[in-house]
């Protein structure tokens, strides 16, 4: 494609530590996007122009790589790219801060990727908003932006102006979302198929596991938390925790749910899910007798509690994820 092309401007910040597989992974798909629109002869779309900022040794913003240089340097998308190391420095997060609010004034939308959406909240703009970041970062980034309206189940928040992204390869997600606003929705199945990817909606909850908080301090409640894991799926009861914990029920509900952030109801729910989870992807027991193993006597209740809490049916969950071969219901 040529200058003389209406252009569509994506750039790509590379913060200190920014995961440079996704910097690359993103901009060969966005190069790939505009060869199959080229090749598909389609009209009335702009070529995706892809640039890559870094801050110089002075705190400035350089342009490092751009297809088309010549041209003017008006982002139509920022992305905050993956990092798998520690976060920048305070005042490097600060400065990177108010570059990125910069562009946001100037009408980008800002996209994050996993612990992008650390550096995307310094700036303030995700305080009062929809977001998600990788499911072992979500408590900390709300302990640190409470302000934040996290969903860490989804793996791709769109809110308008500002777009979020899950794990560490959500950036294949993030990627055809932004093929399929600046291009069209063909265009943007015919990239999915060029790299294989699947491009229906998916959530970080078909793959994150439940981690319980265990560092609040309350001994009653840890003690009930253990023992729940070693007891397995068996079927408890509020007053069988509660005498656990040598508490009144009243006591040991409010005590219960600010230690874990959970009623006790939804933390056993979890856990039998997990266990469920675990006899779908291991094993070729039938539905109704994983429902048994993990404390249901009825089927059809736990099909809605493990709905509910993966977003999939048990018999959707295993043919996605068996490792045994077996994809029956």
């Amino acid at each position: 494609m040529t200058t003389g092309h209406v252009l569509a401007h994506i750039g790509l910040l590379l913060y200190p530590g920014a995961q440079m597989s996704a910097v690359h992974g993103l901009t060969d798909m966005f190069r790939i996007a505009n060869r199959l629109a080229a090749q598909q002869g389609v009209s009335g779309v702009p070529a995706l122009r892809v640039s890559h900022w870094r801050p110089d040794d002075g705190g400035k913003m350089e342009r490092v790589f751009d297809t088309h240089a010549q041209a003017g340097a008006s982002l139509v998308a920022l992305i905050l790219p993956p990092s798998l190391e520690e976060e920048p420095r305070e005042e490097q997060r600060r400065t990177l801060a108010r570059w990125i609010a910069a562009r946001h004034a100037a009408g980008t939308t800002l996209c994050s990727i996993c612990a992008g959406a650390f550096l995307l909240a310094e700036t303030g703009l995700l305080d009062g908003r929809p977001a998600t970041t990788h499911w072992s970062l979500a408590e900390r980034l709300a302990e640190r932006f409470p302000a934040i309206r996290l969903e860490p189940d989804k793996l791709l928040v769109e809110d308008g102006d500002i777009i979020t992204a899950g794990g560490v390869m959500a950036w294949v997600d993030l990627g055809l979302r932004l093929v399929d606003r600046l291009l069209s929705p063909s265009l943007m199945l015919a990239t999915a198929r060029f790299f294989l990817a699947d491009p229906s909606g998916r959530e970080q909850r078909f793959y994150s596991h439940f981690s319980p908080k265990l560092h609040h301090g309350d001994e009653a409640i840890l003690k009930v938390q253990h023992w729940l894991q070693a007891r397995g799926p068996e079927k408890v009861t509020l007053p069988m925790m509660a005498a656990h914990a040598a508490l009144g029920e009243r006591t040991f509900l409010r005590r219960f749910q600010k230690a874990t952030g959970l009623s006790p109801t939804t933390y056993v729910q979890y856990l039998r899910v997990g266990k469920a989870r675990e006899l779908l992807e291991f094993s070729n027991l039938s539905i109704e007798q994983v429902a048994w193993r993990v404390g249901y006597e009825d089927p059809g209740a736990f099909r809605k509690v493990f709905f509910k809490r993966m977003g999939l049916s048990p018999g959707d969950y295993r043919r996605r994820f068996s490792v045994t071969g077996h994809r029956g219901a």
